[in-house]
């Protein structure tokens, strides 16, 4: 073979060398890449005494886990409460950082901004330093971590009409015929954000004028900014039924606790005169909810995509 053709075999097998090399840096780039990436997802609630209250959150876990590990960036779902029991947010990020989670995407299950939503949870993860959060943390004993793994806080429920659509297949459930009726929204609150829970109430309110044949509506709050007293659902009632003959009253609670739904609620109800007559009340929740569920799979989705 002479020189002119040995020189052009070994270059072309050069290039064909280097190309090799090329495809094969990066393929390892990009599983590279892929392998530093491990999502997880922590649906967070704000947690309860209640037995049947966790439950509820446990059953939305359950139900959307399946679908969301379908994609195949996501590892792991989990569950993390704020307040009174375990496994705690703190709890929850520890293991994702023991098990080598890059991102985690964490879904507030709460109705619409509060001081919790707002400054406790990123607080406890360690995105904020807020002063009053840690200082509050540390009397109720919430142990706040700062997370190694990158934290994606996703929007709340208010972002969509699911709650729209969620009090009026219950309304429905409960209305009647032959009367007017009027309905009584029962709801936690938040006294650091009232306008923005007073808006939420006005909008669910006047939806349920819009598709329903309810004649009028109320609202009140059941939680600390009521100082959980029955009277303040009374006289929600008594307004409805200034203008109407029964009044649905309706809690607009994330899942079913025994102290609101039955204690405080009920004991509202109970001060009611004639209530057997004028009230029309199921100590129900907003969950299960088969929308909310696809809205936590759904925003899930678009935030994987965002990673």
């Amino acid at each position: 073979m002479s020189r002119i053709k040995l020189h052009k075999v070994t270059a072309f097998l050069g290039v064909l060398f280097a190309l090799s090399f090329m495809q094969c840096t990066s393929k390892q780039n990009a599983s590279s890449e892929q392998a530093e990436t491990k999502i997880g997802v922590l649906l967070v609630n704000h947690g309860s005494h209640s037995p049947t209250w966790r439950q509820a959150l446990l059953d939305l876990d359950s139900n959307v886990r399946e679908t969301i590990l379908e994609h195949a960036a996501i590892h792991d779902v989990k569950t993390g409460f704020m307040e009174y029991t375990e496994p705690s947010i703190a709890t929850r990020m520890k293991e994702f950082d023991a098990e080598g989670f890059s991102d985690v995407i964490i879904v507030p299950i709460f109705l619409t901004v509060s001081s919790h939503s707002f400054d406790d949870i990123p607080t406890i993860i360690g995105q904020k330093m807020d002063p009053q959060s840690m200082e509050t943390l540390k009397i109720e004993k919430i142990e706040r971590y700062e997370a190694q793994a990158r934290c994606h806080i996703t929007p709340l429920l208010d972002f969509t009409e699911i709650l729209q659509k969620n009090i009026l297949r219950r309304v429905k459930a409960m209305a009647g015929s032959g009367s007017t009726e009027g309905l009584a929204l029962i709801a936690y609150g938040d006294e650091g954000y009232n306008t923005e829970w007073s808006n939420l109430m006005d909008t669910v309110g006047t939806y349920i004028l819009e598709n329903t044949d309810v004649q009028n509506y109320s609202y009140n709050w059941c939680g600390h900014i009521a100082h959980y007293n029955p009277d303040s659902t009374t006289v929600a009632i008594n307004e409805v039924l200034a203008e109407s003959e029964k009044a649905l009253v309706m809690p607009v609670l994330v899942a079913h606790d025994e102290m609101f739904q039955v204690k405080i609620i009920g004991n509202g109800i109970s001060n009611i005169e004639n209530h057997e007559e004028k009230v029309v009340y199921k100590p129900d929740a907003i969950l299960p909810d088969e929308n909310i569920e696809q809205w936590v799979i759904d925003i899930v989705s678009e935030y994987v995509d965002k990673i």
